[in-house]
Parts: C-alpha cells; sequence; structure tokens
C-alpha cells in the first residue's frame, strides 16, 4: 500500500510575495495568478504568514465609509484604521496584512495530518516547506479533497490485491469487497475474528475510501481462546 502523501497533492512553483509587498501588488498577484492567497516569504524564502483574500477585504471594510450608508451597527463591529500612525498616508503592506504565524506542512505528511492541521487551526491552506524551512509548495482544502475523485475500480483494486492478497494471504473467494462512491463493504469470512478490525482500520487509510461497513464473520474467535502459554500454565496446575 502507498498512500498518496502531500508532496503528491501539493501545488509547486508557488508565487510568493514578501513582507514590505503593498497592498495593491497583492492584489494584482492575486487576479493575475487566479489564486485566492499568497504567502509572504522573508529573503531566504522562509514563510511568515499568508495573505488572503479574507484578509484584504479585512483591512478593506475597516476603512471609514465616505457614503455614511454602513448601518451604525455594523461600524462598531468593524471600526475604521487608525490614520494618525507613523505609517499614514502609506499602502498597507503584506507583513501587516498576513495572517502569522504561518502554520507549514511537510511533503512527506499523509493526507489525515495535513487535514487535521487544517482543521484544528481553522485555514483553508498550508505553505509547505522542506526540513530547512524553505518554501516548496502550498497546499489547499480542494488539493486534499482530490484524494476522494479515485475511481472506485481504483479502490477495489488497491483493498483486494495489496490488503487482502500481500498482507493477509487470503483468496480472493474469501472476502467480497464492494465500492460505491469510495463507501466499502466487506462480506465473507475470515480466519480469526482478531483480524477483522485490522483488516478495517487499513481499508479506511485506503485513498479514497469514505467509510468502511464490515459484515465479515470469522472461523475461530480467537478474542476468547487463552494463549499457548497460558493453556500450559493450566496443565502443569
Amino acid at each position: 500500500m502507498r498512500q498518496r502523501s502531500v508532496s503528491d497533492l501539493m501545488t509547486r512553483g508557488v508565487v510568493d510575495v514578501g513582507p514590505d509587498t503593498g497592498f495593491k501588488e497583492i492584489v494584482k498577484t492575486l487576479a493575475d495568478h487566479d489564486i485566492t492567497a499568497v504567502p509572504v516569504v522573508d529573503d531566504d524564502g522562509h514563510p511568515l504568514g499568508v495573505v488572503s483574500e479574507a484578509d484584504l477585504m479585512r483591512f478593506e471594510a475597516r476603512r471609514p465609509d465616505p457614503s455614511g450608508r454602513v448601518p451604525e451597527v455594523l461600524q462598531r463591529y468593524a471600526p475604521p484604521t487608525d490614520d494618525t500612525g507613523p505609517a499614514a498616508g502609506r499602502s498597507p503592506r503584506a507583513g501587516n496584512l498576513m495572517t502569522s504565524p504561518a502554520l507549514v506542512a511537510y511533503p512527506e505528511w499523509s493526507v489525515v495530518e495535513a487535514a487535521r492541521l487544517m482543521d484544528e487551526g481553522h485555514v483553508k491552506r498550508l505553505p509547505v516547506v522542506d526540513r530547512a524551512d524553505h518554501l516548496v509548495g502550498m497546499l489547499s482544502r480542494a488539493d486534499l479533497l482530490r484524494a476522494f475523485l479515485r475511481q472506485d475500480s481504483a479502490i477495489h483494486e488497491e483493498i483486494t490485491t495489496d490488503i487482502l492478497t500481500d498482507t493477509f494471504h487470503m483468496a480472493p473467494s474469501d472476502v467480497d469487497v464492494n465500492v460505491v462512491d469510495g463507501d466499502v463493504t466487506l462480506r465473507g469470512t475470515v480466519q480469526r475474528r482478531s483480524t477483522v478490525p485490522v483488516l478495517v482500520r487499513l481499508c479506511r487509510s485506503v485513498d479514497g475510501v469514505v467509510s468502511v461497513l464490515s459484515e465479515l464473520t470469522a472461523r475461530t474467535d480467537d478474542d476468547t481462546v487463552p494463549d499457548d502459554a497460558a493453556q500450559a500454565r493450566r496443565r502443569e496446575a
């Protein structure tokens, strides 16, 4: 079995900006490359943060409304920016707009590891770095979900060949594998009951699998059979 890693799914040749990149240049970069966010890197290519469309819109929403049509209650939630500070009159820069610090993934990570970090960090994308923390790619939620576009036939082939035959040395007739839209159903008989949860867990780890339903039975309930050492001790007693 070979699960797809972050390296298999990430976008390479990533467009980035520096922390001193201005607001309009960031907007132009997003538009020119048809992307919704861009990583901010230092001079050595280390990610400092990410500027997204949401970050840009947040800045825009905090500006005073010249028309006066924004309801007062909304203005309380999005107060205008302070135009009197030392940076007044200067275009906001990526370093001020970005969400930081950057949560990053590594190329060898599994889809599960990356998805868990996105979920726990409440982010939609992750810069991918090598072990020297240099930016090598970007991974989005859409990239992760591509794993679920895998054909049912490919999932079926991996389960029957890599798991049942190569790992458990079962005959094809022992277990029937049915895959519909990524939902896997296992029917048949295995030698030992303890094999069932292991088999189900391996099937769940196959790329593109959404769920696994086990209707398997076992010839031997080895969960309740004492081991040889215990039996020997009983005989000696």
